[in-house]
């Protein structure tokens, strides 16, 4: 019976259960009370939550934020502009970005540096270091010694590399994010061009750390575009694949990207939007500066036909630069306008330049760029494997593509009906971007957007191995094996196994077939071997598992979200037999364990235990074994059916035969136990393998290289910041000067200095006006720190005077008015009821009390400050004005918050009341009950009344 069986239950475990049940309500204490000591511990990260986005292009940057309160917003700069250009001067000790560093690139360009992404990446035997030193042949460039790279030679003595020089640029980009947004900012997304490679993505990391930013990501800038289009159109996605191309012509690139978006399940999300490259084509010298060049060229030549100077315009480089940017401004007009006067003041030897050119010109100078404009799109269908009847729109993307020619050749060329200009060409990719940024940041909570990027370049793994021949000979044989095809989409893992080796070894990862590059791409791509994996402990894992079956030697790779390849580890893997024990039946093992656990196991002690076990359970886990205690007791108690005797019986007899056969045949019996033997179990166990990695493409700076680099680069931030103080403090002292001139001639500051303060501040002031003229603005930022606490302290007590007297007038009127509104309350107070009342006589003593002090202390302290002559200290501070109102409001407003939540008192019935109630219930008269009305009317009237005292205070 159930009875008997809890009975059973109560007299093994209720114990244990008791104390169980004590332990998790002790326990749930002490960790709900370590749990608030630790979360009060931890560092508060409200103050820097925010993210930002570097849209990092050739010739503009983009920053763009996300903070609390201010979703995906672009960062103005220092001269309140949405973009900025990627200029940095180092003239002496001047350091200066963007639009000012292009104001120096005019007078002496060969200290500012732009253009720098050309360059990340690349050695210096590379074509494109010869391509970059022709169009800026102002710039010094010699090789790294170490490296094989680039250095621009700013000096004898200075020397910078283009990662030095962009991770400047990445810094002032976190300086703008952080002065937009108000606080520190480290975690950003950067974006690069699609087909950069793995050098040249390297190339930012190393710039970005020298930055002192902390990359999130580096996304394609195409992705990030896609991404932008995409969440703002998240409702028009459906389970349809839609095929998007946009196209992207930049200042030096162009690139052409087909997405896919549709609508896919996840497991973590549900079913949720997601974009995949599917197509990538692009161009890397096609853009608006080379049709920049091509004006300035032609600017130049016409300038040389006019023949006003003996010199050629092309062999100074101050000219050039002046004829770059007045071709800058020609081809953006030239956009809007048939023609143009191009003109430039003092051109050369003082000559002015003037010269009409026209768009036909132009188109002209640039065809063969203009026939190049459709080959990224027919690339980029063709890695997608795709047509043109599959790609539903078409989207301008860049600044370039606002040159007419570009839309009239390429709209004719997808054979669309219109080009689609629906979303910002110039800032598409720094939102996407910032987007991404707040999805991986764990401050924000953003709606899933999946993405799938693709490996513009295929990357493949090479390794040598010995192979014998029919005739018993032996020769190598060079092996390929594809990692990662084109168009392959990642963040993805893969693994690669090497079968025949026993004995160490190495193989190369290098990029695949490149056959769909053209000569130029493919001349600038720089080193097509990536890495050498030197393998070394291969051997002695064999040697240690010789009685193990060898499942080959696996690589593991993973390409991040950035595009990066990284090779996780190398691992030996073995396989060995494991002989398995009979196992108990299910019933049994539970049985087995809850007679454990309430002391029903073996009874035999056990030397190894010493102390008694304490269980914790929680109140859950007890529910559980408490059911199936009473399951497994019932099943082991309760007598058989007759059914179940029957069947039993017939089993144990069906057993007790078998037994007898089997011993008159033993032999044959053991024929059949060998047939019907287990499988043997299987399992597989590995042991790392060292790795040693050289690399081919571009070397990695060394720790010391490294160091040096964040040296250079802080010393000039902290000489940028000593700048920026100095300057401030030379502001706030020449104002200081000025200002506090002008103040003496004021009626205000007359009234409040006597003769010889006046003198002693006028000639102070003079003294320093003089000293700034000779010799302030050489000074040091410590001499002009000196100079203005000193002015500042003679002339502290005429600006303390002068400040009294001016908040006088208000604080004394509010100290007034608030005098006679307590008053007001306090004389309502006392005409309540005694009924009635809710405050104390103390406390009604107390406000009384604080208003007469009150009042005393400001008609004393008025009158004996206006025995005071102007010129002394006033004994009438403003700071004891407000602490008395400070002090009345706490009276009042402790008054108020009683009466709003105090109840109102049960008056009581006295015998008179009652008696005649008494009566009137046995006479014969009716009795008519009081109007709700009546009362409602006076409640209400005694609401307002309140309500009155309340707005008047």
């Amino acid at each position: 019976p159930v009875s008997e069986l809890y009975g059973q239950l109560l007299r093994h475990g209720l114990c244990l259960c008791s104390a169980l049940c004590v332990q998790v309500t002790m326990r749930g204490k002490m960790l709900w009370a370590l749990f608030c000591l630790v979360l009060a511990l931890l560092p508060s990260q409200t103050a820097s939550v925010a993210v930002m986005s570097v849209d990092l292009g050739s010739e503009w940057m983009k920053v763009a934020i996300v903070k609390p309160g201010v979703p995906m917003e672009i960062a103005l700069n220092k001269e309140s502009r949405r973009k900025t250009p990627i200029a940095v001067c180092l003239k002496e000790n001047e350091r200066l970005f963007g639009d000012s560093a292009l104001g120096v690139s005019v007078k002496n360009p060969k200290f500012v540096y732009r253009y720098l992404q050309s360059l990340l990446g690349k050695k210096y035997d590379n074509p494109q270091v010869a391509f970059y030193q022709k169009r800026f042949p102002e710039h010094q460039l010699v090789k790294d010694a170490s490296r094989g790279t680039v250095l621009f030679r700013n000096s004898e003595e200075m020397q910078y590399s283009p990662e030095e020089l962009l991770g400047m640029v990445l810094n002032y980009s976190r300086g703008l994010a952080q002065d937009f947004a108000e606080q520190p900012i480290k975690d950003a997304v950067i974006t690069v061009p699609a087909f950069f490679n793995q050098a040249e993505r390297r190339a930012v990391l190393q710039a970005a750390q020298m930055a002192g930013v902390k990359v999130l990501q580096l996304i394609n800038d195409n992705t990030a575009v896609a991404l932008n289009y995409g969440v703002f159109r998240r409702k028009d996605i459906n389970s349809t694949a839609q095929n998007i191309m946009f196209y992207d012509m930049g200042s030096s690139s162009t690139t052409a990207t087909i997405i896919t978006y549709q609508t896919v399940k996840t497991k973590e999300f549900g079913t949720q939007p997601q974009l995949q490259i599917r197509g990538v084509g692009f161009d890397r010298s096609l853009g608006g500066f080379e049709m920049e060049l091509r004006l300035r060229d032609h600017l130049a030549k016409l300038f040389n036909e006019q023949k006003k100077t003996k010199k050629d315009v092309r062999e100074n480089h101050r000219a050039m630069a002046k004829l770059l940017k007045e071709a800058q401004r020609l081809k953006t007009v030239l956009s809007a306008n048939a023609e143009f006067m191009a003109q430039v003041e003092g051109l050369l030897d003082e000559m002015d330049f003037k010269a009409k050119v026209t768009r036909v010109e132009f188109e002209a100078l640039c065809a063969d760029l203009f026939e190049r404009v459709p080959g990224p799109v027919q690339e980029a269908l063709s890695s997608a494997e795709m047509s043109l009847d599959e790609i539903e729109q078409v989207i301008l993307v860049g600044g370039s593509t606002r040159v007419p020619k570009v839309q009239e050749v390429l709209l004719k060329a997808v054979g669309k009906e219109e080009l689609g200009k629906n979303i910002n060409a110039d800032e598409a990719a720094a939102m996407g971007a910032v987007y991404q940024a707040a999805a991986l940041s764990k401050a924000f909570k953003v709606q899933p957007f999946l993405v799938r990027e693709a490996a513009v370049f295929p990357i493949q793994v090479e390794f040598t191995r010995e192979t014998e021949e029919e005739d018993g000979s032996r020769s190598l044989k060079h092996n390929k094996r594809i990692l990662f095809q084109r168009m392959a989409p990642y963040p993805q893992r893969k693994v690669i196994t090497f079968n025949r080796y026993t004995d160490d070894f190495a193989f190369d990862i290098n990029y695949g077939d490149l056959s769909f590059l053209g000569q130029n791409d493919l001349s600038v791509f720089g080193s097509l071997n990536l890495t050498t994996v030197q393998l070394s402990g291969v051997s002695s894992s064999f040697q240690k598992h010789m009685d193990a079956e060898s499942k080959g030697i696996k690589a593991h790779f993973n390409m991040d979200e950035s595009g990066m390849l990284l090779l996780d580890r190398v691992e030996s893997v073995f396989e060995t037999i494991v002989e398995e024990k009979d196992e108990e039946s299910t019933l049994t093992k539970l049985g087995n364990t809850i007679s454990s656990l309430f002391g029903g196991g073996s009874s035999e002690p056990n030397a190894n235990v010493t102390e008694p076990v304490q269980v914790i359970l929680s109140s859950n886990q007890i529910l559980f074994v408490t059911y199936t205690w009473l399951a497994y007791v019932n099943a082991m108690s309760l007598p058989l059916s007759a059914e179940e005797a029957v069947e039993k019986e017939a089993v144990e007899k069906e057993a007790v035969e078998k037994e007898a056969v089997e011993k008159e045949e033993e032999a044959p019996a053991e024929e059949k136990k060998e047939e019907k033997a287990k499988p043997q179990k299987r399992t597989k166990f590995s042991e790392n393998v060292s790795v040693e990695l050289q690399v081919n493409d571009i070397l990695n700076p060394s720790l010391e290289a490294i160091a040096s680099s964040n040296k250079k680069l802080q010393d000039l931030t902290d000489r940028d910041l000593e700048k920026q103080e100095r300057e401030k403090t030379l502001n706030s002292l020449e104002a200081f000067i000025f200002e506090t001139q002008d103040k003496m001639y004021q009626e205000e500051y007359q009234a409040v200095v006597s003769e010889e303060e006046k003198e002693a501040i006028t000639t102070k002031l003079s003294e320093a006006s003089a000293w700034m003229d000779e010799d302030g603005y050489s000074a040091v930022t410590k001499e002009l720190r000196e100079k203005l606490q000193e002015l500042r302290k003679l002339c502290k007590d005429m600006f303390f005077r002068v400040e009294e007297r001016m908040k006088w007038p208000g604080h004394l009127a509010a100290l007034e008015s608030k005098l006679n509104h307590s008053s007001f309350f306090l004389r309502s107070v006392k005409l309540t009821p005694e009924d009635d009342q809710i405050f104390t006589e103390v406390e009604l003593k107390t406000l009384d009390r604080v208003i007469n002090e009150t009042t005393t202390w400001k008609n004393d302290t008025v009158a004996e400050q206006e025995k005071r002559s102007p010129t002394e200290r006033p004994v009438l501070l403003s700071k004891d004005i407000e602490s008395k109102l400070s002090l009345l409001d706490r009276e009042v407003y402790y008054l108020l918050n009683k009466a709003k939540f105090a109840k109102p008192r049960a008056k009581a019935k006295n015998n008179s009341t009652a008696s005649e109630s008494s009566s009137k219930a046995n006479s014969t008269e009716k009795v008519i009950p009081p109007k709700e009305e009546t009362k409602d009317k006076e409640s209400t009237e005694k609401d307002q009344s309140e309500k009155h005292v309340g707005d008047e205070l």
